[in-house]
């Protein structure tokens, strides 16, 4: 969530940061209204508090004078002790207001503040949608461009990842839908393999070149853990819900749609040792989603499904924004030298303030060339198009700030919010389009990249049993 103080500092900024991504600049002028309004009642809160010790004062001071007064002058002491002790039951009846009126403002701060998007950086260009998008840069191994049709670089027409993944029986649609619906899939065979290899290569990675602590952690989250890491409110139409609840349970529960959520809920309301920063974690976990929204989109093959496997990597660091800049910088690094290992073509794309969603300060994608998609040519053959596979968000303190999630400054000695990033490291089955359908066959048969031999028991070939 964003800075209060930053807000009441600068709110056009703010504003301005919520219309550049898609949303109502009305949510921060209530929330600077309802925030007013509350400091306000807190504060005649405290004025009244305040009161009530001066007059407990005032009234043992007047006791001990009255011993000595007689007459009027008693008399008139008098009234004013009677005054002062009924002046509590005034203060008590407004003290009932107040927090009746605290409360109710507290509650729809609160809501409003999960709502305000946090500003995207200035250099982040400003658009609407993907559509506006920008590309970085591409890379491509000498054996395969992307410029150039598939045909033009392998010598024969291209099939989809659908159609090799039906001929050679290492994906079976059928019985996925048969099993669990739409979106859904069974690898088998070599499919499966090629799906632990390519998980395997990334995680072992992350650990073993890359220095990232592995974690397990739970996939099946507490609400509370979807709010921490900005996934609620407004993606909550995405998500899986267990209603808990509804079965006598104390908590309804949530299938998270990445890692990065338990990643991030392992030091939630914490104070870090400032030494230790930064923490960098990777996970491999199972990923849910709904797919809300994309109904007509995608439905064949693997690219948009509802359960998928992914390795994700984590940087906690400390509150600097150079510091941030850097590790994006170095984890889109290490998903690029995968990439390159496998030798699938890749470009980055620098998303628009429209495209960043809520939590994000910026967001770089890496888009695998996908021969099976595309437009289609004369012969109904797809020319080809990227499609996204990786997503690199930098994110600052905004996540942290609702995890209470601190460090202590070794120089002002007071507690910090702490910065977070988050990216993909292989997501599978969905990076299995690409090294199917590029290293496919004329044969029908399809190379292992080199990089995944060792995981697949030193096979070269994936050919139909």
């Amino acid at each position: 969530m964003i800075d209060l103080k930053s807000l009441r500092d600068d709110p056009d900024r703010f504003r301005k940061g919520t219309i550049d991504k898609g949303g109502d600049a009305r949510f921060v002028d209530e929330l600077l209204e309802v925030d007013r309004d509350l400091r306000a009642a807190q504060t005649e809160r405290e004025q009244l508090t305040a009161e009530k010790n001066r007059i407990g004062k005032q009234i043992g001071a007047a006791a001990g004078r009255l011993k000595k007064l007689e007459g009027d002058e008693r008399a008139a002491l008098e009234a004013e002790m009677a005054a002062l002790r009924e002046r509590p039951n005034e203060i008590k009846a407004r003290e009932g207001d107040l927090n009746e009126t605290a409360e109710r403002l507290q509650a729809r701060r609160d809501e409003l503040w999960l709502c305000v998007p946090q500003p995207a950086d200035p250099d982040v260009p400003v658009g609407a949608s993907a559509d506006d998008n920008i590309e970085i840069r591409q890379w491509h191994p000498e054996r395969f461009d992307p410029a150039k049709t598939f045909e033009q670089n392998r010598g024969f027409p291209v099939r989809s990842h659908i159609e090799l993944g039906l001929d050679l029986g290492i994906i079976d649609f059928e019985r996925g839908v048969k099993i669990a619906g739409s979106r859904s899939y069974v690898l088998v065979r070599d499919g499966m393999r090629l799906h632990q290899a390519i998980l395997r290569l990334a995680f072992d990675t992350m650990v073993n070149e890359n220095g990232f602590t592995p974690a397990s952690v739970p996939v099946l989250v507490r609400e509370e853990m979807m709010v921490g890491t900005g996934f609620f409110p407004t993606g909550k139409d995405q998500s899986y819900e267990i209603r808990e609840t509804d079965r006598g349970g104390g908590y309804d529960l949530y299938l998270a749609g990445t890692g990065e959520v338990g990643l991030m809920g392992l030091h939630q309301g914490e104070i870090l040792d400032f030494d230790a920063l930064p923490l960098r974690y990777t996970t491999l976990s199972s990923c849910f989603r709904r797919e809300a929204g994309a109904a007509g989109k995608d439905t064949a093959g693997l690219y948009r499904i509802h359960q998928f496997d992914k390795v994700e990597q984590v940087v906690i660091c400390e509150a600097s924004e150079q510091e941030s800049r850097d590790w994006h910088q170095k984890m889109i690094g290490f998903v690029e030298a995968l990439m390159q290992r496998l030798e699938l073509p890749y470009r980055l794309i620098q998303c628009c303030t429209g495209d960043l969603g809520p939590k994000n300060a910026d967001q770089i994608d890496i888009e695998s060339w996908m021969p099976g998609r595309g437009e289609t040519d004369g012969d109904g053959r797809p020319l080809g198009a990227y499609g996204e596979t990786h997503s690199a968000s930098r994110l600052y303190d905004y996540q942290c700030r609702r995890l209470n999630l601190r460090y202590r400054d070794p120089k002002t000695k007071k507690t910090t919010i702490c910065h977070a990033l988050n990216n993909t490291v292989a997501a599978s089955p969905r990076i299995l389009i690409p090294i199917i359908e590029i290293y496919q066959n004329d044969d029908g048969t399809v190379t292992v990249p080199e990089a995944l031999r060792p995981y697949m028991g030193g096979r070269e070939v994936i050919s139909r049993v």
